[in-house]
């Protein structure tokens, strides 16, 4: 069955790029601050069907004679080792794999800048291993006073004491990981050193939610506020742009507090009037105008904000996030109207769990540990976890067999490939796990599929399981999570701890 589509990527992307090159035309260098992901914005592709969800980088490229690229880090980031949750890697790692696919689509990075440093030790050793690898490296000092000292920060001991990064083509990208990693400061500390040497600079902020041009109260711009409780960002009317121009648009807590003072700094530095009048005056944005099918794009961010209430539960529960963030995602939820069955996968997998917990020999202290995964004509496949593999290896499983007309007797792996690896994981590498994962059942299938050509045709249909959606009634440990994402299945958990174990979950 063919993916329902609400939103048109190539509309998007010519619109957005003339949008972009309107707005360089009134400077010598356009500093644009770009939020979010620039590859793999997958939050994107969920709330809006047809969104690619490297659209971003694509439009970079299309613009790649004009543009370069400064990413920033915060040193206090590094030195605590902080993760994306997306890809489960440190911020430093994260920003290695950046450049590498940066490179890969043609775009030239200029430099990493490491933000509000002070020789942290773990900061040192990352800066030595970039500028190892040929890569320029500058640091920014926290100035005392930011943002709201304007006069402190427009002057020699302020944007003056750091570093002025050169660039030469008209476009300056300015990314990061993560928010808070000092992409606004770098911006601003640029247009500081362009109007010292005479040059005309402006600023630019491309955040692709929340979407400006639909309600307050779309749920497109609500699954935002669902994506950012940790940061508790809050969508607003934006006041000034209302006052100015007597229109509603959307904005964020942040941005419509913060406005006041970066017009005050942009004015202070550049000694005119600024040209923007609001906070949406600020953006680039022009994802809004991609929506073709607004149902469609509703109901997937409904979808979305459950996927992401099951994700705060399970971060609670880990210690990851703190109760104000779970009571924030219980109120969205109930805004809309919505609950946690409302995913469809969901109740199989809990109900096939609910009678595995009535066997006798099953221990009452622990959730049965049971996937069912969501394929995109809508049929339900489950798995269930044993001694031999866990339930998202035994849900994929069962899904390939499904999809390739595999009778459910038929064994696609043989024993006498699944006991060696069992046997190697537990008593040669000490693992205290003795079920096999999906990455270890995967590594089984593709042995079994050069001789077996039932395991073959199953081997074949991985690729149609992009777009599933999965429920598990444990939470997952970090491979089989990683694995489900590589595969393009989007999945949650119920907040229930497999074992006893602390480590091995």
């Amino acid at each position: 069955m063919a993916k329902k589509i609400g939103f048109d990527p190539q509309k998007y992307i010519e619109e957005q790029s003339k949008y972009i090159l309107e707005r360089v035309n009134n400077y010598d260098k356009l500093y644009l601050e770009f939020g979010g992901k620039l590859i793999g914005d997958m939050h994107a592709k969920r709330v809006l069907p047809g969104f690619d969800e490297d659209a971003k980088i694509k439009l970079l490229h299309k613009l790649k004679d004009k543009t370069e690229i400064i990413i920033c880090v915060y040193a206090g980031d590094i030195e605590r080792n902080k993760i994306r949750g997306d890809y489960g890697i440190t911020y430093d790692m994260d920003i290695l794999r950046l450049i590498d696919e940066l490179s890969d689509y043609e775009l030239a990075v200029n430099s990493v800048v490491i933000t509000r440093y002070n020789g942290q030790p773990s900061t040192k050793i990352f800066m030595n291993k970039l500028r190892q690898r040929g890569m320029k490296v500058y640091t920014h000092r926290e100035i005392e006073g930011y943002p709201v000292n304007v006069d402190q920060i427009v002057s020699d001991e302020g944007f003056g004491q750091n570093e002025y990064i050169p660039t030469t083509k008209p476009i300056v990208v300015v990314t990061g990981p993560g928010a808070g990693s000092g992409k606004l400061a770098t911006c601003l500390n640029q247009l500081y050193h362009e109007s010292r040497y005479g040059h005309t600079g402006g600023y630019s902020k491309f955040e692709t939610f929340p979407v400006w041009n639909i309600p307050l109260k779309h749920p497109v711009n609500i699954a935002y506020e669902a994506a950012t409780v940790d940061l508790k960002d809050v969508n607003m009317i934006d006041s000034f742009h209302y006052d100015y121009y007597g229109k509603v648009a959307i904005n964020y807590n942040r941005d419509i507090e913060t406005f006041p003072i970066i017009k005050r700094t942009i004015e202070r530095i550049t000694g005119r009037e600024a040209e923007f009048h609001s906070p949406t005056d600020m953006g680039v944005n022009r994802i809004g105008f991609g929506i073709i099918d607004d149902e469609i794009v509703q109901e997937a961010a409904r979808q979305e904000i459950i996927r992401r209430y099951f994700e705060t539960e399970s971060n609670y529960k880990k210690g990851l996030t703190d109760i104000d963030a779970l009571n924030r995602m219980q109120i969205i939820m109930e805004e809309l109207d919505l609950k946690p069955e409302d995913r469809n996968c969901v109740a199989p997998a809990r109900q096939y769990s609910e009678r595995l917990k009535s066997l006798p020999e099953w221990d009452q202290e622990f959730t049965p540990p049971v996937m069912a995964l969501e394929l995109t004509d809508g049929t339900i496949i489950t798995g269930r976890g044993s001694e031999l593999m866990d339930a998202s290896a035994s849900a994929l499983l069962n899904a390939i067999k499904t999809l390739a007309n595999i009778s459910d007797e038929i064994l696609l792996l043989s024993p006498n490939i699944l006991e060696p690896i069992q046997k190697l994981k537990t008593k040669e590498l000490d693992g205290r796990v003795t079920s096999l994962n999906i990455s270890e059942i995967l590594i089984a299938l593709s042995i079994s599929a050069v001789t077996n050509p039932t395991a073959q045709l199953a081997y074949g249909k991985l690729s149609e399981l992009k777009d599933g959606q999965a429920h598990s009634t444990v939470i997952l440990n970090k491979d089989d999570e990683q694995v489900l994402r590589s595969l393009g299945i989007s999945s949650t958990c119920d907040p229930n701890f497999p074992s006893k174990n602390l480590y091995y979950i």
